[in-house]
């Protein structure tokens, strides 16, 4: 470990020098397993040679211009979003936490421009939203926030997956503008709402003129088996963040919007540096076409239903485990115990694995993970869960 780097990560002890598909090779030239994908990034695995060759011919012509000027690779990238969306502009910049920073401030201008002094949103509990010092104040984990007080004020906060508790909201709080919400909650656990939550949402946002903005940032971009979690159901929102595997490992988030919410940024009130950058552009479009060329929305959804129904047989009866739930290739295995230790043991068997919410092992494999690979997956794991639970 260096001792020039914050100590900001209890990073596990390996490094990785290459990779190729659903493998990671470290140091000494082991091989491991990736059920992780940098964290629902890498949708395309590792060293995707279309991805690697069109990042090369961007370099060699143009890397970065600022956004002073225009950018052809960031308009086609904001059409083709759009297209797959149906929402009406984008606005790009370099993380899922600069995403929601921008849809924060489109819900609070959107506020002040109807005349609402102090405009409210709506959040979760064991929400995620980011680390700046907005999204962590409207993330729903007090460790996360704890040290970093004063909090950003403005966020009122209901149980995730309960529409009613939103519903009560507008009998007395008169200055709600906008409800931010994961369609599936990521870091607090794989939590899937039950049907008909988020029409329910969209009807409550709509009868009350609030925005209605999805957190698509684990979610987006193919992990469920759809472009977008939204797309499972028929609501459409209005304000939508994406990140992580839109650049299959090159930093960019967008911000999608669409009715008044696309209209409230004018010149002046947000900007970015770096965000949709030529490369960055590149490294979105490719995943984009690559994703859909290779048929890899219907293969997440197939692959996450066998990974779950091959766990669900192999864990079958034993009491330490509590559920087993997701959605394509994002999925939840809930135990009945604090199970850090198991992503260690993981490591030691080269498989890369990661826990969330204290009790809840994650998978966000690659997209393009095979089924033979998936299998050893299940195999290894389970295996691996067995053993923690004695």
């Amino acid at each position: 470990m260096s001792d020039y780097l914050m100590q900001t990560y209890a990073r596990q002890p390996v490094a990785f020098l290459r990779g190729e598909g659903a493998w990671l090779y470290d140091e000494r030239g082991d091989k491991y397993l990736d059920a992780l994908a940098g964290v629902a990034v890498n949708g395309l695995g590792h060293a995707h040679p279309r991805l690697a060759r069109a990042l090369c011919e961007q370099a060699a012509r143009l890397i970065h211009t600022s956004n002073i000027y225009r950018i052809p690779l960031q308009e086609q990238l904001a059409e083709r979003l759009c297209h797959l969306s149906g929402m009406e502009r984008a606005f790009f910049c370099n993380s899922g936490a600069e995403a929601n920073e921008a849809a924060i401030k489109i819900a609070r201008l959107h506020g002040h421009n109807r005349g609402i002094e102090n405009p409210a949103i709506v959040v979760m509990e064991k929400s995620f939203h980011g680390r700046t010092m907005a999204t962590l104040s409207a993330t729903g984990n007090r460790k996360v926030q704890a040290g970093f007080e004063p909090l950003v004020t403005g966020f009122v906060r209901v149980p995730f997956g309960d529409a009613e508790a939103v519903d009560k909201l507008a009998e007395y709080h008169k200055n709600i503008v906008a409800v931010l919400v994961e369609p599936y909650q990521g870091e607090g656990g794989v939590n899937i709402p039950e049907a008909g939550y988020l029409a329910k949402l969209r009807h409550i946002c709509d009868r009350n003129g609030w925005l209605l903005m999805l957190d698509e940032v684990q979610t987006g971009i193919g992990r469920t088996g759809k472009w977008f979690a939204f797309q499972h159901t028929e609501i459409q929102p209005d304000v939508m963040s994406l990140a992580k595997g839109l650049g299959s490992g090159v930093p960019v988030g967008a911000c999608l919007a669409r009715g008044v919410a696309a209209e409230t940024f004018v010149p002046g009130k947000h900007g970015s540096t770096f965000g949709g950058g030529p490369l960055a552009c590149t490294a979105a479009l490719t995943t984009l076409q690559v994703m859909d060329e290779d048929g890899l929305l219907a293969h997440a959804d197939q692959l996450g239903a066998f990974i779950r129904a091959d766990l669900s047989d192999r864990l079958q009866g034993h009491a330490g485990v509590r559920a087993i739930r997701g959605q394509g290739l994002m999925i939840g295995i809930e135990l009945d115990r604090p199970c850090g230790d198991l992503v260690k043991m993981a490591l030691a068997e080269k498989l890369l694995i990661n826990v969330t919410n204290d009790t809840v092992v994650r998978l966000l494999p690659p997209l393009v993970m095979k089924r033979e690979e998936a299998a050893l997956l299940t195999e290894k794991l389970a295996e691996l869960i067995r053993v923690f639970l004695g």
